[in-house]
């Protein structure tokens, strides 16, 4: 996916940074994405949700709160309130853009802030949180042995997911009389709740309590054994999923024709991982599919391999040719089931006369239906006249060319 390094200004006037994540094909719809308390818009959860999501054709802005990640200005000096006015700021960006956001996606303490900032922008259709707290003031809990500090001095130097952070005094005091429940109720958009039942930073109970306050049409997937941050990559995946494949409900996400010389559409392939194997595999807006090796070959086993794929195409095309065949001709089938196994043998097992491995697929076709002996023969048949069959058989080629890379680091 391209990404744009932006900046723009936040709700005291400091510059904020962001990354605008665009779609590689069409731009359908924008989302805005909000990072947890202390985190940033770099996090794992972040990212995997980006991906997803513009892989769909939805533009995402992920963006460091004031004072935090590379966003100019002091921490100490914002509270929840800000937090909201941030959100406010980013999406006025986006507006001056003529990318008014319809999904907001919040994280955490940006859940709350998402929830509470979306009865302030007509435009947003859709809202999903993942970890978020019910209660703002829920997250002074993981420091609060210098709460008596900070009421004293104002400020105090806190110990968060292993970082030094200020908070001051307003930030407590904001969070402690901040209530979401009218905003909640209020909301004029579809929610998704996401949230771990072992979260030990903020507790399900949360969840529950936004649901009940929420009025339909609201959702609630169960993150299971995923931590806070949302840090496994398979969870973050799950997560990503869950979102892109629930906001296309809600979204209108009309993509215009396929490009010329793409009849089909184009077919993108993405790191989802660079630390493994693991690949995004996008077939226009509407598909997406995971590649990778299996354990033995230094991959995680989340998807097929590239020869899975081959040879799944190669089965699919099979099984719809001789579909395609029976009904035209009005025959009693009634089911197909293909079975395909790739190997390299050696060609001189292929009896080719060289000692050169090869690539064999071997095929068992099931076929059901009162068909006689020769309907069966002639499905048989057929069946190799399937297009993928054809392509592997004869000499193809691969025309590539070197891209300039949009991407930003």
């Amino acid at each position: 996916m391209p990404t744009e390094r932006i900046t723009f200004p936040g709700h005291d006037g400091s510059t904020l940074s962001a990354r605008l994540d665009m779609p590689g094909g069409p731009h359908l719809a924008t989302a805005l994405f909000a990072h947890c308390f202390t985190c940033g818009k770099d996090i794992a959860a972040a990212r995997r949700i980006a991906g997803r999501l513009s892989a769909m054709g939805i533009a995402v802005l992920r963006f460091d709160f004031t004072g935090l990640g590379h966003s100019e200005g002091e921490f100490a000096n914002t509270s929840f309130t800000s937090n909201v006015d941030d959100l406010l700021a980013a999406c006025t960006y986006l507006s001056d853009r003529g990318m008014a956001p319809t999904l907001l996606v919040g994280h955490s303490l940006g859940g709350a802030a998402v929830l509470k900032a979306a009865s302030q922008l007509p435009h947003v259709k859709a809202v999903a949180t993942l970890g978020a707290p019910f209660d703002p003031g829920h997250v002074t809990h993981n420091f609060a042995g210098a709460l008596d500090h900070i009421a004293e001095n104002g400020t105090a130097e806190v110990s968060l997911g292993g970082r030094a952070i200020t908070i001051g005094k307003a930030f407590i005091d904001d969070v402690a009389a901040e209530r979401l429940g009218p905003a909640i109720k209020d909301l004029d958009a579809a929610l998704l709740i996401l949230h771990a039942p072992r979260d030990t930073a903020v507790s399900i109970d949360n969840a529950s309590q936004i649901f009940l306050a929420a009025k339909h049409p609201k959702s609630f997937v169960s993150l299971d054994s995923a931590d806070h941050l949302v840090s496994s990559a398979e969870d973050a995946e799950y997560a990503a999923q869950i979102i892109a494949a629930w906001a296309a409900r809600y979204i209108k996400l009309s993509p215009p024709a396929p490009p010329p010389g793409a009849p089909e559409g184009v077919v993108r392939v993405s790191e989802a991982d660079p630390a493994g194997f693991l690949q995004d595999v996008a077939s226009g807006p509407h598909h997406h599919a995971l590649a990778d090796e299996p354990l033995a070959y230094g991959g995680t086993n989340r998807g097929m391999s590239p020869y899975g794929f081959l040879s799944a195409g190669l089965g699919a095309c099979t099984s719809m040719t001789i579909r395609m065949y029976a009904r035209r001709k009005k025959w009693p089938l009634t089911h197909v089931s293909v079975d395909v196994c790739h190997d390299k043998v050696h060609a001189q097992d292929a009896e080719t006369g060289n000692g050169e491995k090869i690539d064999t697929w071997r095929r068992r076709i099931t076929i059901t239906g009162d068909l006689d002996t020769d309907q069966r023969k002639r499905l048989l048949e057929i069946a190799d006249k399937c297009p993928v069959h054809r392509t592997l058989e004869r000499s193809s080629t691969v025309i590539t060319e070197l891209m300039d890379s949009q991407q930003a680091d």
